[in-house]
Formats: C-alpha cells, sequence, structure tokens
C-alpha cells in the first residue's frame, strides 16, 4: 500500500501545482512539471501494477514507445492551441 500513498501524494502534488498556476501564472513551467508527475506515475504504475520490471526488455520498450507517442501528440496539441510557444533563435 506503500505505492497508492506515494501515487496520491504525486496526486496531491499535481493538484497543488494546478492551483499554485492559477494564482501565480507559471506558464511552460508548470506545464513541464506536470507532465514529469505524469511520467513518473506512469512508470510506478506500469513497473510495479502491470508487473513490467519482471519482463523482458522488449516489453518495456514498447510501453515507453507509447509513452512517447502519447507525449508527443500531447505537446503537438498544446502547441497547435497555442498554450505551448515555441520561440525561435
Amino acid at each position: 500500500w506503500k505505492i497508492a500513498v506515494l501515487l496520491a501524494v504525486l496526486t496531491a502534488i499535481e493538484v497543488g501545482l494546478y492551483y499554485i498556476d492559477r494564482q501565480l501564472d507559471l506558464g511552460m513551467v508548470n506545464s513541464l512539471a506536470l507532465i514529469a508527475l505524469a511520467f513518473l506515475k506512469f512508470v510506478i504504475v506500469v513497473g510495479w501494477y502491470m508487473h513490467l520490471r519482471y519482463e523482458k526488455s522488449t516489453l518495456n520498450r514498447f510501453f515507453v514507445a507509447g509513452f512517447v507517442l502519447a507525449g508527443s501528440l500531447y505537446m503537438t496539441v498544446l502547441i497547435a492551441l497555442g498554450v505551448v510557444a515555441i520561440r525561435g533563435g
């Protein structure tokens, strides 16, 4: 149940970041922090609850590839909607 408590704490941090961002407008820093927390939670859930740490590395690569693909799509949508700005040189 230690994993469940850890996931609850990480979720509380995410919620806290949301409310802090509403007050301070952290912008991209907040987005990157939330993405990093999502990645950490993904690794914990996949590694522990799906027993991926005991599987072959090929299966691990499929999950990493899926996360990278989903993250790329997410960032593309954020850029397209103007939430994340890309500044040139």
